[in-house]
């Protein structure tokens, strides 16, 4: 099998984790809702999603049309950073429990969550997300894609970790 057919079934892995997550994010959300939840940063959540699809979509079509040569070394390097952020994500998650989705909706009284590798960063599933949009796509030395993405997740952080920061200050 040739690396871009590889390549392929790594993203629509990538992907089905993807759907996944969402899976439990709309869960959560609603219960979080259910409980007196209060939702911020509605106006940048639809730009986080096409970014993140377009992360997928763009490392295909830069590896199927540009058809760079794969490096093994970095291929390698770049797979494990994509299986631990992978890994860091779903500790992130469960340490959250029914306080992780992809909004920020932050419930009435409910205990902020210090613990897991909250314990050590204030936004590890950020760390995540900016290890795998970097990582995934030079899987297959699709540079373009790694640099675009990183880039606008950069200012997309910004914004998402000072709403998110404003609405964590309403937990005691």
């Amino acid at each position: 099998m040739n690396g871009q057919v590889l390549f392929t079934v790594l993203v629509l892995a990538v992907g089905l984790e993807r759907v996944a997550e969402l899976v439990v994010s709309h869960r959560n959300a609603a219960w979080s809702l259910a409980q007196g939840g209060v939702e911020s940063g509605r106006g940048h959540y639809p730009f986080m999603v096409v970014l993140h699809t377009g992360l997928l979509a763009g490392a295909l079509v830069e590896v199927w049309v540009r058809r760079p040569d794969t490096v093994p070394v970095l291929a390698w390097t770049m797979l494990a950073l994509v299986a631990a952020s992978q890994a860091l994500r779903w500790w992130c998650i469960a340490t959250l429990g029914r306080q992780w989705n992809t909004r920020v909706i932050v419930v009435p009284d409910a205990p902020r969550v210090t613990g897991g590798p909250y314990r050590r960063l204030p936004h590890p599933n950020y760390v995540a997300v900016a290890v795998e949009g970097l990582a995934l796509p030079l899987v297959h030395s699709a540079w373009v894609t790694a640099v675009v993405f990183t880039v606008l997740n950069g200012f997309l952080l910004a914004t998402r970790i000072r709403t998110e920061d404003a609405a964590l200050t309403r937990l005691a």
